[in-house]
């Protein structure tokens, strides 16, 4: 009896430690999801290719298509829709504002999407955050995706104004 109620005691702590130690590395990946969500990159805007998306030099030395995340601006360069309204608008303001510009990226929970581009917030060095200017003045529309959603609030705030002001492609 007094070996079948040690086995039995065995096996209560092993399981006991392998709970502890799954809740410790849920909480650590839990930890390394929040502090690289938060994380931050300085690059440089080496093309503008619409309204939503460029691409910059170098994240792990290499080149890396950006799609802004949260918004959608009309299309430039689609297979099958050609361009659309406002999209040429959209893709000359997004230019204007960061071509051959350093610009910060900051991630949040997707790093990439089904294409393979990293989606980002992006900022200028000034501070003024891109994602954000292209809603406000009516460039871009918002477009959420979960699980990135951290400005949603911001960028529909954003976007109501915009139509309520009639600005770009709100007209």
């Amino acid at each position: 009896m007094k070996l079948a109620t040690h086995r039995v005691l065995c096996l209560l702590l092993v399981a006991h430690l392998l709970f502890h130690a799954s809740h410790a590395s849920a909480q650590f990946r839990s930890r390394q999801r929040e502090n690289h969500a938060q994380a931050t990159t300085l690059v440089r805007v080496v093309r503008v290719i619409d309204g939503d998306t460029i691409e910059v030099c170098c994240i792990a030395w290499k080149w890396e298509s950006i799609r802004y995340i949260g918004i959608n601006t009309p299309e430039t360069h689609h297979p099958t829709k050609g361009v659309e309204a406002y999209g040429k608008e959209a893709a000359g303001a997004n230019s204007r504002l960061v071509s051959g510009k350093t610009v910060r990226l900051e991630f949040d929970v997707r790093q990439r999407d089904r294409h393979g581009r990293l989606l980002a917030y992006v900022y200028l060095e000034d501070g003024t955050f891109v994602n954000a200017w292209l809603v406000e003045q009516g460039y871009a529309q918002v477009m959420t995706v979960p699980p990135n959603v951290k400005y949603q609030e911001l960028f529909l705030k954003l976007q109501q104004e915009a139509r309520t002001a009639s600005r770009g492609l709100w007209r």
